[in-house]
């Protein structure tokens, strides 16, 4: 403000000097050089004479009312030509002086951008704010570019696992397969056998070549929500009936507490998937005759679901992580389920696109993921 305030100063006492100057030099040239034109003109328009008849006396002066008029008229003028020309140099030195903080931030930006360290130092005191502002948004794109580069890697690293997953059942389905076909006579208990060890590795292909589509194909920023009444309960019962053949040689059980009555607005096809993947993990990862419980209960407008299973606990610096793309809590395990990382992580954008959350708490004795869903329908996101 006190810049711009002297600027305007500066800039108006020099035009009072060139006007000064200007109307010096008018007079200059129309009295002098002009030989007195000037003179002329203003006696004549100005002065009035007079001579008393019989006297050699002659009388003069000014005519004030005429000179008045004139010199408003100057005034008025000269301020509106000041007005102007002041109004262009200040537009005019305005300009230059925005040209310069320009080029004075492209080069104090060029130089921080070419730092392979930059600091904030580089920005001058009248661009600190600008200097704050582009760092943060350095250090954005920087974490970016790394969790790509992780993600990538980890992405790169699980396909290369999978393909090599691949090779060991496809060559345990020919093999026995071949066995089948080459010996016709087999006893009927080996035959059956080996039809049944068959099936199971071609589950575990069917398995791995679907973890390849998730990798591939599953686009996590493109969930669209078709919304629709679920009766939770009936939902979970049912999920609990088809985990059975599953949990069953175990010895380990699914234990469903839902109120009988509870309608949830979502999508029942994304949230059955929800539901699985935890279900799944519960299952993987729980002790041998143990329970894994659902509870379902509705508190502050949300609906709150907690899926509980003992087994080793979770680490406290992986309980966010675990729901990162392509993460795996532990390499030896996940080559026993599976798992290819994008189970949890499509359960939580699922979730999110909700209106909801979804967390996890883990201790010595039980781990327990919690699903939070609103009950109104306005907060669920719809397709745009």
């Amino acid at each position: 403000m006190n810049k711009n305030r002297n600027a305007f100063w500066k800039t108006f006492g020099a035009l009072a000097v060139g006007v000064f100057l200007f109307c010096f030099l008018l007079f200059y040239l129309m009295d002098i050089v002009f030989n007195g034109i000037f003179a002329d003109w203003f006696v004549k328009n100005f002065v009035w004479q007079e001579s008393t008849p019989g006297e050699a006396v002659i009388h003069s002066g000014l005519r004030w009312y005429r000179l008045r008029d004139f010199l408003m008229v100057i005034f008025v003028l000269l301020c509106f030509g000041i007005t102007i020309a002041v109004r262009l140099i200040s537009r005019y030195r305005t300009k230059k002086e925005v040209r310069r903080h320009l080029e004075l931030l492209s080069s104090q930006l060029s130089a921080y951008l070419e730092e392979t360290n930059p600091d904030l130092s580089l920005f001058s005191s009248e661009f600190s704010s600008i200097g704050l502002l582009i760092g943060q948004l350095r250090e954005r794109t920087l974490e970016k570019e790394r969790l790509l580069t992780r993600e990538t890697r980890q992405k790169d690293d699980l396909i290369t696992y999978l393909a090599h997953d691949l090779k060991t059942p496809l060559a345990s389905v020919i093999g026995y397969l071949c066995l089948l076909d080459e010996s016709p006579s087999l006893p009927d208990e080996l035959r059956e056998q080996y039809i049944g060890i068959t099936l199971d590795k071609a589950y575990r292909l069917e398995q791995l070549i679907n973890e390849f589509f998730d990798i591939t194909r599953y686009n996590l920023h493109t969930i669209v929500v078709n919304p629709g009444k679920i009766h939770l309960r009936s939902m979970l019962l049912q999920m609990a009936d088809e985990f059975y053949p599953i949990l069953e040689p175990e010895g380990k059980s699914i234990l469903v507490s839902a109120p009988p009555d509870l309608v949830l607005v979502g999508d029942a096809d994304k949230l059955a998937r929800v539901f699985n993947n935890i279900l799944k993990n519960a299952a993987a990862y729980s002790y041998e005759n143990t329970v894994i419980e659902i509870n379902v209960e509705e508190k502050d407008n949300q609906v709150v679901l907690t899926f509980t299973n003992q087994g080793d606990p979770i680490p406290v610096h992986q309980q966010d992580t675990i729901f990162d793309k392509f993460y795996r809590l532990d390499s030896s395990r996940s080559a026993r389920t599976g798992g290819s990382g994008l189970g949890l992580a499509i359960a939580r954008e699922i979730v999110r696109a909700h209106g909801g959350a979804i967390t996890v708490s883990s201790t010595l004795e039980d781990t327990t993921f919690t699903v939070t869903l609103p009950e109104k329908k306005q907060k669920i996101l719809t397709p745009s």
